[in-house]
């Protein structure tokens, strides 16, 4: 089959694409610099540009699942201007996909977006399902509404709409994995806060193969993108430190510092979802991570 990936060269995009060619599979994706076009029997890039609404349209050709991935990272200082970026770069590109896919004859019956678990409230009692209508009350929750919300619009095209609410992706080399490693390494790791929030975590073989099972499956609907057991910051940075072969020493952060340091990007430390894989399991995907003392062995 022929896929079509935004956001492909990013963490999860990188892996599924490798997954993807792997299994024999095509992968078009789009990119704003011509320096990344390639073309190959099975991997082809293509232009777009959606600050300007303007996409090369050959790109759905033999198209028939897209896999929404781009989005600008949740990292950055949250000023107002970002804070736009961070809806635009999610949702207006979505809007710039249904907008061309409108005006063409094309074979997409498939449309799966990224999309994340701040939608649920912080909590350290809820075990949050799916079918779990809490919204939380801080700007990721609202961004996740709004990225949920235009990727439904892709029904009305007659497509078949999954939304991946993902977790927090573990690789060694991006994301948040390599900034717990940098403290514990120099023996200065530390649970943050009270060290009890959770961590619903995923292996990046684990989301990517999450993906593909949606993609080979046809599924539809909502599904939680993380690993089955989560783990509460301490026991996070205890495993990391174990992985590396150092000891925790030193009390919590106090929230108050983080709070200084981040401002309201403190959250993402401080708040955590307890998320549960049952649904996706159900469907019959197969953890190769299931627990992180596994995924921290295999990817430290």
């Amino acid at each position: 089959m022929t896929v079509l990936i935004t956001g492909a060269t990013g963490l999860i995009g990188t892996q599924l694409t490798a997954d993807l060619h792997h299994a024999g599979h095509t992968v078009h994706f789009l990119t704003t610099r011509s320096s990344k076009l390639i073309q190959t029997d099975n991997h082809r890039g293509f232009l777009w540009d959606p600050k300007n609404n303007e996409i090369d349209d050959q790109c759905f050709n033999g198209v028939g699942t897209i896999v929404h991935l781009v989005g600008a990272p949740i990292s950055e200082p949250w000023t107002k201007a970002y804070r736009q970026e961070i809806v635009e770069s999610r949702v207006g590109t979505m809007m710039l996909l249904e907008e061309s896919l409108s005006k063409i004859d094309h074979q997409v019956t498939h449309f799966i977006s990224a999309s994340g678990i701040s939608l649920y409230p912080n909590s350290l009692t809820e075990h949050y399902t799916e079918d779990n209508n809490a919204v939380g009350d801080n700007f990721l929750a609202e961004v996740v509404v709004q990225w949920e919300a235009a990727a439904d619009r892709f029904k009305a095209m007659g497509m078949q709409v999954a939304k991946l609410r993902t977790g927090v992706v573990l690789d060694p080399d991006q994301g948040a994995l390599p900034e717990i490693m940098k403290p514990v390494k120099l023996g200065l790791g530390a649970a943050l806060g009270s060290g009890k929030q959770w961590f619903s975590w995923i292996h990046r073989k684990d989301i990517s193969g999450i993906y593909f099972h949606l993609i080979q499956n046809k599924l539809s609907g909502v599904f939680n993108g993380v690993a089955p057991n989560p783990v509460t910051n301490k026991a996070l940075t205890q495993g990391v430190a174990q992985a590396l072969g150092k000891k925790i020493i030193l009390p919590p952060v106090p929230g108050f510092v983080l709070k200084v340091a981040l401002g309201e990007r403190a959250l993402l430390v401080l708040e955590g979802q307890k998320v549960s894989a049952a649904k996706i399991l159900d469907s019959g995907y197969r953890f190769e991570f299931p627990d992180l003392d596994t995924a921290l062995s295999n990817l430290l």
